[in-house]
C-alpha cells in the first residue's frame, strides 16, 4: 500500500474518471462501486476514514422495524420499499465480511398478549419481506422462556416476548475495511484531505477539486470528469462550492447512545424496547464487552455541540428501565456518543422520525455535481450502485452492471469463524488478543502481527 505522500502525488499527477468527497459508508461505497466498474477513482475525505457519522450508529445492519411499522399504519409504500430493499441488503453486508458483521438475534419483550400477538405478527411480515435473504425464523417466547433467556429482565412485568433477527456490524471497521477494498482494486485514497473548492471548465461543469493537506497546509489540485458528493450531513455544503445559492436538501437528525457495563449474567441476545411517548424505537445490544443503548432522533444543526447531554441519556435510561429488574442509573455509564443523520427534505413529513431513510441521488444539471442523499448503513452498497449509474449515464457511458453485490471486502476471501486459532499457533498469541485481530482484519490480521515483527 502506497504512504499518504505517494497518494498526494498521485492525485495530483493524474485525471480520474471520478473523484468521490466523502470517505464515510457512502463515499466508500461509491468509490468501491466506480472502481470495480472499470473508472479511474479517487476517494477524498476532509478528516478521517469513517470518523464522522459511518462510525456513530448503533452497529446495526436491518430493514428497519420502525420503518415497517409506519408503512404498516400509514398505509405507505414509499416506507415498505425501503424495508424491503434493506432487508435484501442486509444479507450481502453480512456476506461480504463476515468478520465485521454477523446475525444477532433481538428480543421484543411484551406486557401481555394482545402485544406478543401484535409483534409476532409484524416480525412474520418482517421476515416474509426479506424472503430468502432472511437470517432466520422469528418466534414467541413464554415468560419462564424470557427470563431464561435475558435474566436481567423483570418477570412480573412481562407476559412472554417475541424473538427475530437483524444484523450486528463493526460499522468503523467496516468503513475502512471498504476503503482497502478500494486500494486494492486499483483506487486512489486520500484523508485529511479537504475540498476547499470546486473549478469549473467553460462549459460549466466541474472539472477539478481544489484540496487542503490537513497535515502540512498545502493545496493541490485533483482532476477528474465526473465528482460525486457524498459528504453526507455536509452534502448540502458541498452542493453550495459547485451551485451557490444552491436550496439545502437536508433535514439533520441527532443520534445519541450510551454504554453501559454488561450484567455478569448477560447472553449476547439484543433487546429493542418497541414504544416510546414520541414514536420511537431504542435498542440495548451487547457491543465489545458493553451495552450499548439508543438511539434518539432529534433535528439538529452541524454546528451544535455532539457531546450527549444529560437529558438524553435520563430520556434512553428511562425506557430500558421500564423493562429490567434492576434499574440502571446515570454514574453506570461508561461512555457515551452521538452521530448526525443526514435525512432527505419530504413535502409530507414536519419532523425526522416520520422522513423516510431512503436515498435519493441528485445530478445538477449546472454543474453535473452528482450528489447522493440520505439513506442508511444498511444499505450503503445499494447506494453506490445507485450513484455510479447515474455517473455513468453523465459520462456518456453505458451503464454496467453493478459487481459489488458478491465482491468480497478486503480480508474476506477464505476466512473462518476459528481463523484466530491460526493465530494463536503461527504466532503463539493469546487467544483473547487472537480473537480480536481475527474480528477486527480477517484474513488480514497475519499482516498485522507481522508489522509487530518487523518493527516491535
Amino acid at each position: 500500500m502506497k504512504i499518504r505522500t505517494e497518494v498526494l502525488r498521485e492525485l495530483a499527477r493524474r485525471r480520474f474518471d471520478v473523484c468521490v468527497i466523502g470517505g464515510g459508508a457512502t463515499g466508500a461505497g461509491c468509490a468501491l462501486e466506480a472502481q470495480l466498474r472499470g473508472l479511474q477513482t479517487a476517494l477524498v475525505d476532509g478528516g478521517d476514514f469513517v470518523a464522522a457519522s459511518s462510525s456513530a450508529s448503533t452497529k446495526l445492519v436491518h430493514g428497519g422495524v420502525r420503518y415497517l411499522q409506519q408503512a404498516v399504519a400509514e398505509l405507505d409504500l414509499g416506507q415498505l420499499k425501503v424495508v424491503r430493499r434493506a432487508l435484501h441488503e442486509r444479507v450481502l453486508v453480512l456476506e461480504n465480511a463476515p468478520y465485521l458483521a454477523h446475525p444477532l438475534e433481538i428480543l421484543i419483550p411484551c406486557h401481555n398478549r394482545l402485544e406478543t400477538f401484535y409483534y409476532g405478527l409484524g416480525m412474520k411480515l418482517y421476515e416474509r419481506m426479506a424472503g430468502k435473504a432472511s437470517l432466520g425464523p422469528s418466534r414467541k417466547l413464554s415468560q419462564d422462556e424470557t427470563c431464561g433467556r435475558m435474566p436481567g429482565l423483570a418477570a412480573e412485568k412481562l407476559a412472554g416476548a417475541v424473538v427475530y433477527f437483524d444484523g450486528q456490524l463493526d460499522d468503523a471497521r467496516y468503513g475502512v475495511t471498504l476503503v482497502e477494498t478500494l486500494v486494492a482494486a486499483g483506487g486512489e485514497a486520500a484523508n485529511y484531505a479537504k475540498v476547499a473548492a470546486l473549478e469549473k471548465a467553460a462549459d460549466g461543469k466541474l472539472a477539478a477539486a481544489i484540496l487542503e493537506d490537513g497535515l502540512s497546509g498545502a493545496r493541490l489540485t485533483v482532476r477528474a470528469r465526473a465528482f460525486v458528493n457524498a459528504t453526507g450531513p455536509f452534502s448540502d455544503r458541498i452542493r453550495s462550492l459547485a451551485s451557490p445559492g444552491v436550496a439545502a436538501r437536508l433535514v439533520l437528525s441527532r443520534g445519541v447512545h450510551i454504554l453501559l457495563p454488561l450484567e455478569a449474567e448477560a447472553t449476547s441476545e439484543a433487546l429493542l424496547v418497541p414504544k416510546t411517548e414520541d414514536g420511537r424505537v431504542i435498542f440495548a445490544i451487547p457491543w465489545q464487552g458493553r451495552l450499548l443503548v439508543g438511539t434518539t432522533d432529534q433535528e439538529t444543526t452541524l454546528d451544535r455541540d455532539l457531546a450527549v447531554q444529560q437529558a438524553e441519556a435520563v430520556y434512553l435510561l428511562s425506557h430500558l428501565n421500564r423493562y429490567l429488574a434492576r434499574p440502571r442509573e446515570l454514574p453506570e455509564i461508561v461512555s457515551a456518543f452521538a452521530g448526525i443523520r443526514p435525512l432527505v427534505r419530504s413535502n409530507h413529513a414536519r419532523v425526522t422520525k416520520k422522513l423516510i431513510r431512503d436515498h435519493e441521488v441528485e445530478v445538477d444539471q449546472q454543474s453535473g455535481l452528482i450528489s447522493i442523499l440520505g439513506g442508511k448503513w444498511t444499505t450503503y452498497r445499494a447506494m453506490g450502485e445507485d450513484t455510479i449509474d447515474a455517473v455513468q449515464r453523465y459520462l456518456g457511458q453505458e451503464v454496467r452492471p453493478s459487481l459489488t453485490r458478491h465482491h468480497r471486502l478486503h480480508g474476506a476471501n477464505g476466512y473462518r469463524p476459528d481463523e484466530w486459532k491460526d493465530l494463536v499457533r503461527e504466532f503463539g498469541l493469546e487467544e483473547p488478543c487472537a480473537r480480536h485481530l481475527a474480528q477486527k482484519f480477517g484474513t488480514g490480521a497475519a499482516e498485522v502481527v507481522l508489522l509487530t515483527k518487523a518493527d516491535p
